[in-house]
């Protein structure tokens, strides 16, 4: 197969637009890492599966270097939140993160400090990273000659921390990475941005130094071009699990740290609401004074960046992924326009790349809550729009506790789930119903209304068909969370099941009987017996942030009742892969058509 590569050039007279066929990578799977040199001329390639960096220079092969022969680590990072590949100035060395080697008999608090070369005993039992970092345990910093053909696992990194997010400082001779703390153990990483964390700079000597405080919570480390500034997020430690975050800059000059974006509490309409999400990649602009970076604002998501484009208006949400020498690369899309690309230099001219999807309503009401702590963009929404094109209304609901309202509407949540948040999804259906009423649209029927999410979405679900028995005529729900206090042992996080509660974390914590009662108080099992509407529950056999088991708790108290409910199985908690997608999307569209009798 081959795939189609859009290049774009900026000269005197603007930017100019030229796309080939570029045949993919001879045996590259699709779990891959690449990048180009500073300079563009090299590209690197590390196949994850076979253990490879295949370097390239303008299109031919110049490079192999065979990591599993060399078995200096185990498997390469290729996750967001651990992984990087990232080029040296002098464009001859690879920065990376990889599985550290791990000695038998070793005990898991001196894990962090690998011996190569060594066999792993399989019976011991090692702490990973929880759901969807479920591989990787010990990462390491590693450095791959490209020229030598040779690598190095670099020495120095602080045995509390697991490192990651690494980045090459101007001179060549340092990196700095994010490191986070392991002990007393790991709790689950992925979504999570309140773990203990802080910015490191190590030099390839080993000498290792942190540059930030070691107290609060810190991510994306970004340089800016002329090697002076290091800008990054900073968050709190427990609480939300997702949260407004600050963003700080460290002058590595006057080796000061000043606050470049705060923390926003409760903005004001139309007002900056703050930073939820990671930077990009590429985000500084090519004067070293500007950082350019997209967070959401009530239901938007938007590219802090002043745009001067005749079309703007049509696109809900802007996504900045890189901006290189001023040029910025955005993706852009509204609930009922499908993606597109937008070029733009300097807020002038620009290119728009794509389709456009206008999708029609007809009968019938689907509420989409999700959660806890994130948020539905006014984008483009692959599943919302194919449930359109089948004739149901969706309405996706940012109640109380969502991103993008600012810090206080996050923590508000906080003791008030399962009450707070399920009386805002409920008001917003009834506010929906009444609208179109009152404008006498007349296209929604309150009698076939049926609701669907997943995870905190699911609890949300369980939570309305429990306490509006007579409401709503149908479920769906992926890996709910039915049960806070039997979920307590069981999830990678089990911090946010005592903060979602109201309940202070910390590391010792033994669960209480009214910690428990709490819970259970708070959970959607408690209105099991009150549930009419039919559920099809769709389960990851392989979750480790809610058990499979909490769906299966439901099922067993439903099916003792005699109430309609049927479950799928499919892998992780997001139940990402592409066939399971396809598998969940179409018996939930049965499943809902059979309910609510449409044929």
């Amino acid at each position: 197969g081959a795939r189609l590569h859009y290049v774009f050039n900026k000269d005197a007279r603007g930017l100019s637009l030229s796309c080939h066929f570029q045949s993919f990578l001879p045996s590259c799977s699709n779990r891959f890492l690449s990048s180009y040199s500073l300079s563009g001329d090299l590209k690197a390639v590390v196949r994850v599966t076979s253990g490879q960096v295949v370097v390239w220079s303008d299109r031919c092969l110049k490079k192999i270097l065979d990591l599993s022969a060399l078995n200096k680590h185990g498997r390469v990072y290729e996750d967001a939140q651990f992984g990087c590949l990232a080029w040296s100035t002098c464009e001859s060395r690879l920065l990376y993160v990889a599985e550290g080697k791990r000695s038998i008999g070793e005990s898991y608090a001196s894990a962090s400090s690998p011996s190569a070369g060594e066999p792993r005993d399989k019976s011991v039992y090692w702490e990973d990273w929880g759901e969807g970092l479920t591989s990787k345990s010990v990462p390491v910093l590693c450095v791959a000659d490209v020229a030598k053909g040779t690598v190095t696992v670099l020495q120095g990194v602080p045995s509390h921390v697991s490192p990651g997010q690494g980045l090459w400082a101007h001179d060549g001779e340092s990196v700095f990475f994010v490191g986070w703390w392991h002990e007393p153990f790991r709790l689950g990483l992925r979504f999570c941005s309140n773990r203990r964390s802080a910015l490191f700079c190590l030099d390839l000597e080993g000498n290792c130094e942190c540059l930030s405080g070691d107290t609060s919570s810190v991510s994306s480390p970004r340089l800016s071009p002329d090697g002076r500034y290091l800008v990054y997020l900073e968050g709190q430690v427990f609480g939300p699990h997702s949260q407004c975050l600050s963003m700080q800059q460290y002058d590595l000059e006057t080796r000061k740290i000043s606050v470049l974006v705060d923390v926003v509490n409760r903005p004001k309409k139309d007002e900056f609401a703050g930073l939820y999400e990671a930077l990009p990649p590429r985000c500084w602009a090519s004067d070293s004074q500007r950082v350019v970076f997209s967070s959401a604002r009530r239901n938007w998501r938007q590219t802090v960046q002043s745009f001067s484009l005749h079309s703007a208006e049509k696109f809900g949400s802007w996504k900045l992924l890189t901006i290189q020498n001023d040029l910025m690369v955005v993706h852009c899309s509204h609930l009922n326009e499908a993606p597109r690309l937008v070029i733009q230099y300097c807020g002038h001219s620009y290119i728009a790349l794509g389709i456009e999807v206008t999708p029609i309503q007809r009968a019938g009401l689907c509420s989409f809550p999700g959660g806890p702590h994130s948020q539905f963009f006014a984008e483009w929404n692959v599943t919302t729009a194919v449930l359109v094109k089948l004739g149901f209304a969706v309405l996706m609901v940012n109640y109380r506790g969502s991103t993008g309202f600012g810090q206080d509407s996050i923590l508000s949540l906080a003791g008030n789930i399962g009450s707070q948040d399920v009386k805002d999804v409920q008001r917003a259906v009834l506010t929906a119903l009444a609208d179109q009423t009152a404008e006498k649209l007349l296209t929604l029927d309150p009698d076939k209304v049926v609701v669907m999410g997943g995870s905190h979405g699911g609890f949300l679900a369980c939570h309305l068909i429990g306490q509006f028995p007579d409401f709503y005529k149908a479920c769906a729900v992926r890996n709910p969370v039915i049960n806070a206090a039997t979920l307590l042992g069981t999830s990678d996080i089990v911090d946010w099941r005592y903060s979602s509660v109201g309940l202070q974390y910390s590391y010792d914590q033994l669960p209480t009987p009214e910690a428990l009662t709490t819970m259970l108080q708070k959970s959607p099992i408690t209105y099991a017996p009150q549930i009419k509407a039919p559920v099809l529950l769709m389960l990851g056999g392989k979750d480790r942030r809610v058990s499979p088991y909490q769906g299966l708790e439901l099922y067993r108290s439903l099916k003792s009742r005699g109430s309609p409910v049927a479950f799928v199985c499919g892998g992780r908690h997001s139940l990402a892969r592409v066939d399971t997608q396809a598998d969940c999307f179409l018996n939930v569209v049965l499943w809902f058509q059979q309910h609510l009798y449409l044929h």
